[in-house]
């Protein structure tokens, strides 16, 4: 496994749940692999009774990752919506992981997925040789989690033409799927549900009927709180690709990540942190997940283009190119945060010369 590039949840954090479900004494649903107590445990982190410590995988309310949770023991699916790097995949990812033991039964949602993407396709070869049979079907990793009584994930659910989309209203509201070609339907087993993923940028793209919303629960999942809160987040994430990647580079500062932080949530919210300069907003989402993703790009530059500790060089081109997604506007706007914001501040001179010096 130490050449995979990125493990599945179940995988990465096997001792986390084996452990867990050595102390898991609460009730757990049919087919489940651990107590929904449980799962929120793995999802919130904390200590168990033994002392073992389970890292947190949602930082935030842990609330919504109850109600989650709970939506997932009954026969409503559930629906993770919010802003685009909201951690919508990787909670979806993760309730899969510790539910079933497997995150890998999954449909990425765009304009091209079919509806054989959902229900089921056929091997044409046999099809062909043998006519229509049972051996000739394509299963779908919705029809591989109803008959295992598994969570399938459904990545981007707006992304997905409507009519596409309502060939999950028979499967969601019967809990069954009709294969008309062979007489015989597919009946799902206890433990069986859908998680589906949305971001509200993508609002109108293909919206969802009304009956099909009636079938999910919906949770949204908010940007992080607090500066701290994201910072958190940023570090863990951070700290872990670190790992996995194995840079040649010291793990950063904290100051580092704080100024990454700083930029995106001023930004993002129009306002700088102390309230008293108004700014205006770039068309980028400028998500926690984006940030991660500037301070990883900014380790990979330190480690293998510089002396092997994060700065402000490392991090300037990544900072612009999460910023600017126009090339017009955004650039303005960029600029007059440098100006105004950025410049002022006394332990920022690094951050601003790095970013003039590439061009800003």
């Amino acid at each position: 496994m130490a050449t995979i590039l990125r493990q599945h949840a179940e995988q990465l954090f096997a001792e986390e749940l084996e452990e867990l479900h050595k102390q898991d004494s609460d009730k757990r649903p049919q087919n489940w692999k651990l107590s929904p107590q449980s799962v929120v445990t793995y999802l919130i982190g904390g200590k168990l009774k033994n002392g073992f410590e389970i890292t947190p995988k949602y930082i935030g309310n842990k609330r919504l990752m109850e109600i989650a949770v709970a939506t997932l023991t009954t026969d409503r699916a559930l629906l993770l919506y919010g802003l685009p790097g909201t951690a919508k995949s990787w909670v979806s990812e993760h309730l899969a992981a510790a539910i079933s033991g497997d995150s890998t039964l999954i449909i990425q949602g765009t304009a091209g997925t079919s509806e054989e993407s959902v229900r089921y396709g056929w091997n044409y070869a046999k099809l062909l040789a043998e006519g229509p049979s049972e051996n000739a079907l394509v299963e779908t990793p919705v029809v591989r989690a109803m008959k295992d009584g598994k969570i399938a994930r459904i990545e981007e659910l707006t992304r997905i033409g409507a009519d596409v989309q309502d060939t999950l209203i028979t499967i969601l509201s019967e809990k069954t799927l009709p294969v008309p070609e062979l007489n015989i339907e597919v009946q799902a087993i206890r433990g069986f549900n859908i998680i589906a993923t949305a971001n509200n940028r993508d609002k109108g793209v293909n919206e969802l009927s009304s009956a099909l919303k009636r079938r999910f629960n919906t949770v949204i999942l908010p940007v992080p709180d607090s500066i701290e809160e994201e910072i958190d987040i940023v570090k863990r994430r951070v700290e872990s690709f670190e790992k996995i990647m194995e840079l040649p580079a010291e793990p950063p500062a904290l100051k580092e990540i704080r100024r990454i932080v700083t930029i995106f949530r001023e930004m993002r919210s129009g306002v700088t942190i102390d309230g008293k300069t108004k700014i205006k907003i770039p068309s980028g989402s400028l998500s926690t997940a984006e940030a991660i993703s500037v301070v990883n790009n900014g380790l990979a530059m330190a480690a293998y283009f510089g002396d092997g500790q994060l700065n402000a060089a490392d991090l300037a081109a990544g900072i612009i190119g999460s910023i600017v997604k126009d090339p017009v506007q955004d650039k303005i706007v960029w600029l007059e945060y440098l100006e105004t914001v950025v410049k002022p501040r006394e332990d920022w001179k690094d951050i601003y010369r790095a970013c003039r010096d590439m061009g800003s």
